[in-house]
């Protein structure tokens, strides 16, 4: 089923446009559309001469991404390109690594890879000009394509296999595209041309390979540069305070990438105050957050799937669009977008007089035009000097900040690269030049994401290192620095689902959290900033503030770092929401379990500085009602939930007793993704339950199982985590012990990291039919997803709604971790509060709200965190690192490290001995929570939770003068009632969100199995079955674990054949005692979550392929995914990704697209035949 997943349908974005049809999702508009508007000045070639201004703008601004993209494909094809030719410079195949490829192809790709950066994303096209017509794949196969092809010349192509009824015995060709793929029909030469075929054809036109070489050159590090004598390090020291560094940036960010090549690893998630709440302010780096992909479109697994990404940027002067020559080509290839001294050095003196560096700088003293006045005045000259350059014939122009000192004051290097890009786009000459950005500012890879995300070609951190080169001893500490930092950037674009960093580049894919919008306007122009925020005064008061601290009036002692707190609590430093005195006071409140004791820990909590929008709100004061007309705590406490902690993050003493505390009150755990014990699934002695009601269902498939997913009431399917959005789950190594192995499917020792995306769900449809598998497993659960806040949450949460999932969680960035990198800890995700009022906006616009649970998690402590919540919309609430804290978690951040002292997150033994924490503490902490809860709903009117769902007008802001900045926010997302008078539900109103009139092919097998089910007696039954029937045989194998766990029936019980088109997750689920055989076809996800079943798939018997199956695709995309046990035989070939996290299948194909095999942990798989690109990457075992 398609379905639009950002509200209201529109006329004009209906499909088809006028050249294409699109099914997926461009990651890189903004860079796109950009990048476009930079081409239109320099627009010229036939056929259009003179008459070229009336092409622009060539890109619609109110389409959408689809139209957008048939905007270009358009303009390329009528000035003069087939649709073929076009769509290969659109959306290329991934050429970069391929080192099997045919010179003259990578040649046509080198040389159209100077003029146009890709569309990315995922993308199954159709495409026309009236003359051919054909289907393609993005590069990364994330969207299926099958076709067929008759005896009499009929090509029938879709996104199933089964579209069309057609007789088996006249089908010819059973085939399917893969990543970066096409098949076109020329009607003209009545002609089908294959991929390869189609691609030479284009490729051999024009000799591009040996343009490519003619016009592009190498960036080679020069051998002649002298060594700099080492900078002093009071001197090194005195520049490291100009820029804004800290002793926590050396130790906690450059020395791991230094001297281990790698991000540093963190723990426990963020806790301090957003940036314009800050008590010392941060760099500019940190107002920005970095944006990822949520359920529309996948992100991309960087360690896996590295072959599709690249980082190479072209440098300098690009030529006309249109022109298919390769006049005035002369650029500078790179594939290091990190610069090292002997890089840029080579840059400079390569290019000659055609590369200008540009200062940043600017005056620092108060006089003489000096001060804070003085930074615009700065910027202002710096675009000048810099559109002067490109006039003056620069081809590339370095913008530098090294001529800071005691005088001039470094402009902050992401204004000043900002500002340039928008200045030349502006003014229609940013395609005539390269910008890179020499900064003392950045050495985090958060630094130089944003830097390339809003225009720098590359960055040269001198700074950084200078400084890696002292502090680390490792004589290549330069090199693992830059490895480290571009693995991070790979990273970085994967979260969006981006795979390449050219169409990265001035993609500006951030929100900016706490900006205003003079500096949006002016250096960030179209980012999202919601609460707006500071402007260049305050900017500049900060960038001066640090100059002063490095030159001082006065002479002082040799300069030192300051410490600021901002990854671990010092006492001096930045506000932690978990600081050791409110730790301590949270504990004495459960400990002592009585009212003045909470009311101490409350206290503790309500005295900090605001550190987050909503405590910028205070309640209105409305006439109170008496606190015994309010609902019980008992009713309360059910809405609460202790959020997803795996088992394998936490100790099982610690997991269980979470478990059992939550179960006691009526509330709910959550598993985590790491699965169960089944130790835990009995009854206790005294009538507790010691498993999680809420079983995750996360992208590493880990421990999920029949059983499991039929031992809860809800399943969640995590979609990102607040702490890490866009990355997988994360289990260091010397956490995974036997029974984590076991547990997880895994090899112990071997760490286990999740893929970024789902392999089933590339598309809101996929969501769709993920919830709807989980649905058909246990009819009995409540399925909910969990997305993270970020601008345009709001608008998946609606499609997750119209998915039918039951409730969406919308989780903070500053939830909690047991392992995460520390630069996705502290730049990626929003506050919960921000996601929230845009959800609960949003679903109430769409008419959805009455549909869907909204619940919200992610740095919960109080009563009032959980009424504040409601009044913005949430049902139920979530608390995860409070939980810990109840039970004896003492916040020692060392969950990543295995060396938790508290015996909470750890798998030691030795350490495990020292937990201390009992349910009972569990059950006190939620009981004060609700206690709370009740008291402030007495003050607010409110009998009950309900009453105050959705009433914002409740809410109001506070000043707080002792933070001026805070003034500045704009909190108007928070306070506008999106009903504004209507009448319409602020929650939900109905029990379940399921698809209405739906009756699965297992309901009727039912019909006649269940009795032989209850009996015990063999069944075989034969059916047709067409690609509408969803998920077959998983309500079954439901039915079965019910009574016999994943042990299942003996062989033979249960025999299945169907014949026919086979619909998405055939065979789902399957347990022992299950063969289901199938004649015909299957789509996607077969045996997906097989528990060992056994499925076998043969052609239609008639079928012209019958005797050649080894060349005809009988199954497509993602089989067997997070299968554990059982078997699969299939006479044909299967699509990409099969047997992607195979923890234990056995199976037989006779052939296979691209990364088969992909993370497995255990099984066995026969190809009797060709597999893709990339097979086995990241099999461990197996």
């Amino acid at each position: 089923q398609r379905y639009s997943t950002n509200t209201t349908s529109s006329w004009p974005l209906a499909q088809p446009f006028r050249m294409l049809a699109h099914n997926g999702e461009i990651n890189t508009l903004w860079g796109n559309r950009n990048a476009m508007l930079a081409r239109e000045p320099a627009l010229a070639g036939p056929p259009w001469g003179e008459a070229v201004d009336r092409l622009k703008p060539v890109i619609w601004s109110e389409g959408s991404d689809s139209a957008s993209l048939d905007n270009a494909l358009e303009l390329l094809v009528r000035s003069g390109r087939d649709p073929v030719h076009a769509l290969m410079m659109l959306v290329p195949e991934a050429h970069e690594g391929a080192v099997e490829m045919e010179p003259a192809l990578r040649g046509f790709y080198e040389f159209h890879e100077c003029l146009v950066e890709p569309w990315d994303g995922p993308a199954a096209l159709a495409f026309s000009d009236g003359v051919c017509v054909g289907s393609a794949l993005d590069r990364n196969g994330l969207r299926p394509c099958r076709y067929k092809i008759t005896r009499d010349g009929l090509v029938v192509a879709g996104s199933e296999s089964g579209l069309v009824d057609l007789n088996a015995a006249e089908v010819v060709e059973s085939g399917r595209l893969g990543p970066g793929e096409l098949l076109v029909v020329d009607t003209r030469r009545k002609a089908i041309l294959r991929n390869a075929e189609a691609k030479r054809e284009v490729a051999r036109r024009r000799p591009y390979s040996r343009w490519a070489a003619r016009g592009i050159r190498l960036l080679r590090p020069t051998a002649t540069v002298p060594d700099a004598p080492p900078t002093p390090e009071p001197e090194r020291i005195a520049r490291q305070l100009a820029f804004g560094w800290s002793f926590e940036d050396l130790r906690y960010v450059l020395e791991p990438m230094g001297s281990a090549g790698q991000d540093a690893v963190w723990s426990m998630g963020d806790d301090t105050p957003i940036p314009p709440l800050a008590r010392v302010p941060p760099g500019l780096y940190a107002y920005l957050r970095q944006r990822f992909a949520q359920v529309t479109n996948p992100a991309i697994d960087p360690l896996r799937e590295t072959l599709v990404m690249s980082l190479r940027m072209h440098i300098g002067r690009r030529g006309s669009l249109l022109a298919d020559r390769p006049a005035g080509l002369r650029l500078v290839r790179n594939e290091h977008p990190v610069l090292l001294a002997e890089e840029i050095a080579a840059l400079r003196t390569g290019a000659g007089a055609q590369v200008v560096t540009l200062e940043a700088t600017w005056s620092a003293s108060g006089g003489g035009g000096g001060g804070p006045e003085a930074l615009r005045t700065a910027l202002d000259g710096l675009c000048r000097s810099a559109g002067h350059a490109v006039r003056q014939g620069a081809r590339i122009v370095i913008l530098s900040d090294r001529g800071a000192d005691r005088e001039r004051a470094p402009l902050p290097m992401l204004l000043a690269v900002g500002a340039v890009h928008q200045h030349l786009l502006e003014n229609g000459l940013r395609t005539r030049l390269g910008l890179i950005a020499e900064a003392g500012d950045a050495w985090d890879v958060h630094h130089f994401a944003a830097l390339i995300g809003y225009g720098a070609e590359a960055v040269h951190p001198w700074l950084a290192l200078e400084s890696v080169q002292a502090h680390v001893a490792e004589d290549d500490a330069r090199v693992r620095f830059r490895a480290a930092a571009e693995a991070g950037l790979l990273k970085i674009l994967s979260k969006m689902g981006i795979s390449t960093l050219s169409s990265y580049c001035g993609a500006q894919i951030f929100e900016a959290l706490g900006l205003g919008a003079e500096v949006i306007d002016r250096c960030f122009t179209g980012t999202v900033s919601t609460i707006g925020g500071i402007g260049f005064a305050e900017i500049a008061e900060d960038v001066l503030a640090r100059h002063r601290a490095a030159h001082p009036d006065v002479a002082a002692a040799e300069p030192v770092l300051p410490d600021h707190g901002r990854v671990r609590y010092r006492r001096d430093g930045e506000d932690h929401g978990w600081s050791p005195p409110v730790v301590r006071a949270m504990q004495s409140a459960v400990a002592a379990d009585t009212p003045q004791a909470y009311d101490a820990f409350r206290a503790r909590v309500a005295a900090r500085l605001p550190a987050s929008p909503r405590d910028l709100l205070a309640l209105r004061a409305v006439t109170p009602i008496p606190l015994d007309e309010v609902e019980p705590a008992e009713a309360i406490r059910r809405r609460f939930v202790s959020t997803a902690m795996s088992l394998g993050a936490l100790s099982p003493e610690a997991h269980r007793t979470l478990a059992i505390g939550m179960n006691r009150m009526g509330a709910r755990s959550n598993s985590g993704e790491g699965g169960e014990d089944p130790d835990t699934y009995a009854p206790l002695e005294n009538g507790d339950r010691a498993d999680n009601r809420i079983k995750q269902v996360a992208s590493g498939r880990f421990g999920v199982t029949t059983y499991y997913l039929m031992r809860a009431d809800e399943l969640e399917i995590k979609i990102a985590q607040g702490s890490k959005p866009g990355e997988g789950g994360q289990l260091p190594a010397h956490k995974v012990t036997a029974l984590i192995a076991r547990l997880r499917h895994s090899v112990p020792g071997v760490p286990l990291i999740s893929p970024p995306p789902h392999h089933d769900i590339y598309s809101i449809e996929d969501l769709a039919q993920l919830i709807h598998d989980l649905k058909q497993v246990n009819p009995r659960a409540r399925v909910g997803v969990k997305l993270v806040a970020e601008a345009g949450v709001g608008r998946v949460a609606a499609g997750v709604a119209k998915a039918y999932a039951d409730y969406v969680l919308v989780s903070g960035h500053n939830g909690g971790t047991g392992a995460s990198p520390l630069s996705s800890i502290k730049h990626a995700g929003s506050p919960w509060e921000l996601g929230l009022a845009e959800t609960q906006a949003i679903l109430i616009e769409n008419g959805l709200r009455h549909r869907i649970e909204v619940r919200v998690d992610g740095g919960l402590r109080t009563g009032r965190d959980v009424v504040i919540a409601a009044l913005l919309g949430a049902e139920s609430y979530g608390f995860g690192t409070a939980a810990l804290v109840a039970i004896g978690c003492d916040m020692a951040r060392q969950c990543h490290l295995n060396s938790c002292p508290t015996g909470i997150a750890t798998q030691k033994p030795e350490l495990r001995a020292k937990f201390r924490g009992r349910p009972e503490q569990v059950v006190a902490y939620f009981t004060w929570i609700a206690e709370d809860v009740r008291r402030i709903l007495a003050g607010l009117g409110c009998r009950s939770l309900d009453d105050a769902i959705g009433r914002v007008e409740l809410l109001e802001r506070v000043d707080h003068p002792e933070v001026p900045r805070a003034q500045m926010l704009d909190l108007s997302l928070l306070l506008i009632d999106p009903l504004a008078g209507r009448e319409e539900p602020r929650r939900r109103t109905v029990q379940r969100n399921d698809r209405p009139g739906v009756e699965s092919l297992d309901d009727e097998i039912l019909r006649t199995l269940e009795p032989r089910l209850e009996s015990g007696r063999p069944f075989a039954g034969v059916y047709d079955i067409g690609n509408h029937h969803l998920t077959v045989g998983a309500r079954i194998a439901g039915r079965i674990a019910e009574r016999h766990g994943n042990v299942g029936l003996p062989p033979g019980s249960v025999r299945l054949r169907f014949r026919g088109s086979a619909g998405q997750s055939f065979g789902a689920f399957a347990l022992p005692g299950m063969h289901l055989e199938l004649e015909g076809e299957a789509n996607d996800y077969v045996g997906k979550g097989l528990t060992g079943g056994e499925i076998v798939i043969r052609p239609f018997r008639e079928a012209a392929a019958a005797g050649s199956t080894d060349q005809h695709v009988l199954l497509g995309n993602t089989a067997l995914y997070g299968a554990t046990a059982g078997r699969l035989f299939a006479a044909g070939r299967a699509g990409d990704r099969f047997a992607v996290r195979n923890s234990g299948v056995i199976a037989v194909i006779e052939g296979a697209g691209a990364h088969c095999c992909e993370y497995m942990t255990a099984g066995v798989v026969v190809v009797l035949g060709p597999v893709g690109r990339n097979f086995a990457a990241g099999m461990s075992n197996g």
